[in-house]
């Protein structure tokens, strides 16, 4: 029996009431359906209506879309289902991740970088404010993961950086803005990313910590959470086997799970060890890492009896369905299970406002859209001028100026806008605007077959006299790193010349690029690649503002090359 009159809970005894009064009148497939957070549908090819009726699910995450597209379909959707759904989305930067007019604010790296919690709480406020705007109660963040490795492709700036004292404090001010805004969050991922260096999308990655570092960092942030009335957890596809070890002595490598599927690490560490009594979520389960694990006609009541309640994204979505479905008719997943995780569903919903015991759905959608982006944009600006981080500048090559060197060729690496979590595409242009704008004459570097192989030093300077790199090369899911991809054919643009011709080295995106090119006297860290940070960092190179920000996280990467 769940205790629901305490953490995180607190309901009335009317409420506990409504809560079991609604599972024990639901049918099977009601049941069933609460247990699916769902994909956000495209109402131009899926009827809504029928889409609700059909799967009943307990939430929804959107992608973001225009404002007023995303409230309507919100609004129809909730009135559409008897029992209000969750409606999620990645707010882990800002407003941008639900609406496409929303905030780019920036990445929780560079929150950190301001080392002010006023920052992280404003990410946390100006998202939720958004959000709330369009009916979005729930964001998939904060992210509480550390960044341990500086390997590892998803971490990386979606975190608040390497110092675990820094990361909760962060993450609870996060918190505090979207809870102040009625939007849930949902802490994030369980048992904790960054330690390795590979993608839990591509396979089930592995927290190695031992049980006691693991307490002592992950642990100990999930605890505080947990202690400070936290509704939900994300599960991640990450091993930990140190715990899983200590809680069955003599499993077998074989037995491992992760998290997602392991009730080890969810019913022994999670609920018992730490203390969790909400909702547990799965991370996305159309990862590979999930998927790799069994079969998914075993992996999903697997997943429910490991003491996980809601199941993220499908496949397929009808196949999902028939195999929680058989399972629960053949007792795999027994209805005694499948009502304590509708419980905690409802009662997660009914304590966070989302659900009132009339049946309705308890956070109202507002009428009016009022984004106020202009007065969000003002704090953008004020977060950039306190983030950029200048990491060295061993020649002092800085401050820049046309006077000293009015020719600048612009070299841009990795200024993509496809991937998942990039938010806001390229800045090549914007860079180039803005030296511009101060007077420099500037040229994008192309391939050039001849400079590659006929040109030396002074030929070079005959072209520019300022080497200016940046470095967009953004988290996102499903790839393997975020280093540094020189042109493969002689490393054409890479900085060979640095020692003759000054050189300064911007990354708008991965921290760690030092590591790549430690050789190079001057480099700034910037964190996000929105317009904000762009005029930031071109301010303060040519003088106009100071550098503020402090590093979160080793960019030398331990290099002592770097660190010269």
């Amino acid at each position: 029996m769940i205790d629901l009159t305490t953490n995180p809970y607190y309901l009335t005894k009317d409420e506990i009431d409504y809560v079991y009064q609604q599972v024990n009148q639901m049918t099977v497939d009601e049941k069933i359906g609460q247990l699916f957070f769902v994909i956000g549908q495209d109402e131009n090819t899926v009827n809504l209506d029928e889409f609700i009726d059909k799967y009943k699910p307990g939430g929804m995450m959107f992608r973001p879309g225009p404002a007023k597209d995303i409230k309507r379909q919100i609004k129809q959707i909730q009135s559409r289902s008897k029992y209000p759904l969750f409606f999620a989305a990645n707010l882990e930067s800002g407003g941008n991740g639900i609406v496409n007019e929303g905030t780019w604010l920036g990445m929780p790296m560079q929150m950190a970088a301001t080392d002010n919690t006023d920052a992280a709480f404003q990410l946390g406020s100006i998202a939720g404010y958004e959000a709330n705007q369009v009916g979005c109660n729930m964001s998939f963040a904060p992210i509480v993961d550390i960044d341990n490795n500086f390997r590892n492709p998803i971490t990386n700036t979606r975190t608040f950086g390497s110092d675990p004292k820094r990361v909760l404090r962060m993450a609870q001010a996060q918190r505090k803005g979207l809870e102040e805004n009625q939007v849930i969050p949902v802490i994030k991922h369980f048992p904790g990313d960054g330690v390795d260096e590979r993608d839990q999308h591509l396979l089930s990655s592995i927290n190695s910590l031992s049980a006691d570092d693991w307490s002592n960092t992950y642990g100990h942030i999930y605890k505080t959470f947990i202690d400070q009335g936290i509704s939900t957890v994300m599960i991640g596809h990450i091993y930990q086997p140190a715990w899983e070890r200590k809680l069955q002595t003599g499993i077998k490598d074989q037995d491992l799970r992760p998290a997602s599927a392991s009730k080890l690490l969810i019913n022994g560490l999670l609920r018992q060890e730490l203390g969790f009594n909400g909702l547990a979520m799965t991370d996305a389960t159309a990862m590979v890492g999930y998927n790799v694990i069994l079969s998914r006609e075993e992996l999903l009541p697997a997943t429910i009896n490991a003491g996980v309640d809601m199941i993220l994204f499908n496949k397929n979505i009808d196949e999902d369905y028939k195999a929680i479905t058989t399972a629960v008719k053949t007792g795999v997943v027994s209805l005694e299970r499948l009502d304590e995780a509708v419980t905690r569903i409802l009662a997660t919903k009914v304590s966070q406002k989302v659900l009132t015991t009339d049946g309705e759905l308890g956070i109202t959608i507002p009428e009016t859209l009022t984004l106020k982006t202009n007065e969000h944009q003002a704090i953008t600006k004020r977060i950039a001028k306190q983030s950029v981080t200048l990491v060295k500048d061993r020649d002092h090559l800085l401050p820049i100026s046309p006077a000293k060197t009015p020719r600048v060729r612009l070299i841009v690496l990795g200024d993509s806008d496809d991937g998942g979590f990039k938010e806001g595409g390229k800045v090549t242009d914007l860079f180039k605007e803005e030296l511009e704008k101060v007077g420099f004459d500037v040229s994008l570097y192309q391939m050039d077959f001849h400079e590659m192989f006929e040109e030396g030093v002074a030929d070079l300077k005959e072209k520019f006299d300022l080497a200016f790199y940046v470095a967009n090369v953004e988290t996102a899911s499903n790839q393997t790193t975020t280093r540094l991809d020189w042109i493969h054919l002689m490393a054409a643009n890479a900085p060979w010349f640095a020692k003759a011709i000054p050189t300064v080295f911007v990354s708008t995106a991965n921290p760690y690029h030092l590591f790549d090119v430690p050789y190079l006297s001057t480099y700034i860290n910037a964190y996000t690649g929105n317009p904000a940070n762009v005029k930031a960092i071109i301010r303060k190179m040519t003088g106009q503002e100071n550098f503020e920000g402090i590093n979160p996280i080793d960019p030398t990467c331990g290099d002592f090359n770097a660190a010269l």
